[in-house]
């Protein structure tokens, strides 16, 4: 079951809404400006409509002038024309507004993980706390989607309110005459007090019972938080991955999947939602419901009573029946929105605990030399790193040094700390111990987006784009289309290319484009290898960078090793140590350690791990 939520102060529920509303109107502005203006008109318009409407039946039921009545309606059509043309138009300009929202609230969430330390996007709380945002806005609207949905509400109440007012002030201080009889008493201050103290009352306990109904989505936040995952993966994994579809199709694993959301129990009967919904939270929905027309009850009760001994006529008792009841209303929507606002601050507190993680990495200001001969050196130093949360080392007192233009393959079993090496070369993380450095010079000291220019990388899990083959391999909207083709042919793509019907204007899938192109693992990765050649970076990384070729493609991919890389240091992690006989140097991970360095046939002299591996992928080859 949930956590005890903390006790939520009207300070901090002002403080974490109001942040909301600035974060939103800075990546989406106008759309409150449009909110405001949109729902100011919409709340007024029904007021004018009630007050004219009453004004044209009291002419009617009384002295019926014809010339008053005239320039009554007159002014209605006209009014009404107006203000449905005023409303029509921000009307449109709110809604486009709204329409931009979806995509503004993710790229709050985007701009935040691009800025993000590598570290803390790589880490499992960061990921579930931006995992729990998302399901909190996709459950009900929860976080900065409630502050987005409230304000209209806000601003319609705020309005409403002080429109009905102006309509119903009259009704308590226009007098029943003496003739009355025991009508009169309708006059009594007592009495009016009374009846305003009833409509009050009945007018905040309906939107406050409607709160703490909704208190319980707060309680059961913690409790779906895996019942949320289990359904956001199972039940639109079919819909969200095509890929899927073969494995789905043959295994039935639609069964597996409904059989998963199934057993979770988030959604059954007998789940504390379902619980809540039956039990208290129904009860509390029940009595907002029924306090709301006891509400009613007494606003009919006594405008019928006053109009019935003469103290206004048929067409007032429109006006404040309709100004009285929209009155209560809108002060139960005020209401509702302050209850709703304090249910959402658990939820802001999530949002901001993600947006305001402050970024330890120190941002380096010296600039990175240009060089034209690409002598970039690098060396660890004593190097030791351990992941955040963990006390094993997973590299443990590494000094190496990289020979400048030479090649070098980096090969372990898996967990021997080699994508570790990596992801401190390129200064993802920094290590704990010892330090890395660039020309004799910390890493740390750098600009951090200078450093990492000097670094092109395919990654083993690399990712590309549903855009034109071109943008992919240049990363970028404006690109060389000389240095494209070059890029593509030294990594081997060149026949492939000559098919694609738009050339490198080809789109690749057809997410966007039903003459998109189908790519082969082996093809993408090629694509993926042209895209690190284009960027020209002086260190080349490849993870794994022939794992999904057949082995012709691999073999051309070596047999041309000195001309893709060109002066280019490299750096190769491969399990396939056939691609290590193409390398300058080996280094051997194990442990988190460099237990062996050296050239190939030195290595397997040395009869060691590196033998080892060899031997046990070589049988395989003989």
């Amino acid at each position: 079951m949930a956590k005890k939520e903390n006790k939520v102060s009207l300070k901090e529920v002002f403080i974490l809404n109001y942040k909301g509303f600035k974060i939103i109107n800075k990546y989406c502005p106008g759309m409150f400006l449009s909110d405001f203006l949109h729902a100011a008109v919409s709340s007024v318009v029904p007021y004018v409509g009630i007050y004219l409407s009453a004004l044209i039946i009291n002419e009617l039921s009384g002295n019926r002038n014809q010339e008053k009545l005239t320039s009554l309606i007159i002014i209605t059509l006209i009014t009404t024309l107006v203000l449905a043309i005023l409303q029509g138009i921000l009307s449109r300009w709110s809604n486009s507004k709204k329409n931009t929202y979806y995509y503004s609230f993710l790229k709050i969430f985007s701009d935040k993980m691009f800025s993000m330390d590598y570290e803390d996007l790589d880490s499992q709380k960061m990921q579930d706390l931006k995992s729990q945002i998302m399901q909190n806005n996709q459950w009900n609207a929860w976080g900065l989607g409630r502050i987005r949905y409230s304000f209209e509400q806000l601003i319609k109440s705020v309005f409403g309110i002080l429109s009905a007012v102006v309509l119903t002030i009259s009704l308590f201080t226009t007098s029943v005459p003496d003739s009355a009889g025991a009508f009169t008493l309708l006059n009594n201050p007592l009495f009016i007090l009374l009846i305003i103290g009833i409509i009050l009352l009945t007018t905040f306990l309906a939107p406050a019972f409607s709160n703490k109904a909704d208190s319980y989505w707060v309680k059961l936040s913690e409790y779906m938080k895996m019942g949320n995952r289990f359904f956001g993966y199972f039940g639109f994994f079919a819909v969200d991955n095509s890929d899927r579809a073969l494995d789905i199709r043959i295994y039935e694993q639609n069964n597996l999947a409904y059989s998963y959301i199934k057993e979770n129990g988030s959604y059954n009967k007998f789940s504390f939602g379902a619980i809540f919904a039956r039990g208290p939270q129904g009860i509390y929905n029940a009595l907002s419901g029924a306090v709301s027309k006891l509400s009613l009850f007494f606003i009919y009760l006594f405008v019928c009573l006053k109009a019935w001994a003469g103290a206004f006529g048929i067409g007032s008792v429109t006006q404040y029946v309709g100004a009285v009841t929209s009155l209560s209303g809108n002060i139960s929507m005020l209401v509702q929105f302050i209850g709703s606002m304090k249910n959402n601050t658990p939820f802001m507190r999530t949002v901001f605990e993600y947006l305001e993680r402050e970024n330890k990495m120190y941002q380096g200001s010296l600039t990175t030399e240009k060089r034209n001969d690409r002598k970039y050196n690098v060396e660890f130093k004593n190097v030791s790193f351990k992941y955040p949360g963990s006390d094993i080392y997973a590299l443990k007192n590494v000094s190496v040094k990289f020979e400048v233009g030479k090649r070098l393959a980096v090969v372990g079993m898996n967990g021997s700390g080699k994508t570790t090496f990596i992801k401190l070369l390129c200064r993802l993380y920094d290590p704990e111990e010892g330090e890395i450095l660039l020309n004799g010079i910390n890493i740390k000291k750098y600009n951090y987006d200078e450093y990492m220019k000097i670094f092109s990388v395919v990654f083993q899990d690399y990712k590309l784009l549903a855009r034109p083959l071109a943008e992919n391999v240049a990363a970028s909207c404006d690109y060389d289309e000389n240095l494209v083709y070059d890029s593509l042919n030294k990594a081997g793509f060149g026949e492939r290319l000559k098919e694609f019907p738009k050339g490198i204007n080809t789109f690749l899938y057809k997410n966007w484009d039903k003459e998109g192109v189908e790519v082969s693992g082996g093809e993408a990765q090629k694509i993926a290898i042209a895209r690190a050649l284009y960027k020209d970076a002086p260190f080349i990384i490849l993870d794994e960078p022939t794992a999904a070729l057949d082995p012709i493609a691999e073999a051309e991919i070596y047999s041309k090793f000195n001309e893709i890389v060109g002066d280019k240091t490299a750096i190769y992690i491969s399990h396939r140590l056939s691609s290590c006989k193409f390398c300058d140097e080996i280094m051997v991970f194990d442990n988190g350690n460099i237990i062996e360095k050296g050239g190939h046939e030195e290595l397997l002299g040395n009869r060691n791990k590196y033998y080892e591996l060899w031997n046990a992928q070589a049988q395989y080859y003989v």
